[in-house]
């Protein structure tokens, strides 16, 4: 337990929350006699998981629509990221399972250890509140946020902008061409106009991506460095 905490860089006043965390079902059901699995906790770990990214995201992001922002937090959290979390902090040794889970290859199983990272984080989150909950999430999130797909990062908008208003004289507008699809799935369709000229024709599942979209196919036409 020492040497997952030391892992955490995170001392539990209340260890029974982290024991209780790394109890897998197949050994609550197994032993009985009064011991828990860490279902309950992963619930409210998911939660908050969810609260820090989304936080995180609003304040650091505020070009991105709500779509991109809902799909962006997804990578983030998906099962694939959370058990490459719980890799890196080996707490698939500290697993407490059943012996047909242990059998199975359970420590080494990615539901398994995506869902110890939710329990671990919500042990952590009732035992030293929320500041370390969000520091434990972050030394994670900010590291995936480096490999994540630059598209969403990228202002094409502003970068356009920025290189016709060396010329005074020139302006750029943004007209919506085209609108496909039922209300829950539509495809926008956006046109730039340099003046009146159509210089990048985008299209995206909201009018603000469709404007982005629109803007890098001008850059990339104008042979700028996108």
């Amino acid at each position: 337990m020492k040497a997952l905490e030391k892992n955490l860089n995170y001392q539990f006043n209340n260890e029974e929350l982290l024991l209780n965390a790394l109890t897998h079902s197949s050994y609550a059901n197994e032993v009985r006699h009064g011991v828990t699995s860490n279902e309950r906790l992963e619930f409210l770990g998911d939660s908050v998981l969810s609260i820090i990214v989304s936080d995180y995201l609003y304040k650091n992001f505020a070009s991105l629509p709500e779509g991109e922002l809902t799909k962006l937090r997804a990578s983030l959290v998906c099962e694939k990221s959370l058990c490459s979390f719980s890799r890196e902090l080996q707490m698939g040794d500290f697993l407490r399972l059943g012996k047909g889970e242990e059998k199975n290859g359970g420590r080494e199983r990615d539901s398994i250890l995506a869902d110890a990272f939710e329990a671990v984080l919500a042990a952590m989150y009732l035992d030293g509140g929320i500041d370390i909950a969000r520091r434990h999430v972050m030394r994670f999130i900010l590291d995936e946020l480096k490999h994540t797909d630059d598209e969403v990062f990228k202002d094409y908008k502003t970068a356009l902008q920025e290189i016709i208003q060396r010329n005074p004289e020139e302006s750029v507008s943004y007209y919506l061409t085209d609108e496909k699809g039922p209300d829950h799935d539509k495809i926008f369709t956006v046109e730039v106009h340099l003046n009146s000229n159509v210089i990048g024709v985008g299209k995206g599942k909201s009018k603000k991506q469709a404007e982005q979209m629109a803007a890098k196919q001008a850059l990339s036409l104008m042979g700028a460095e996108i």
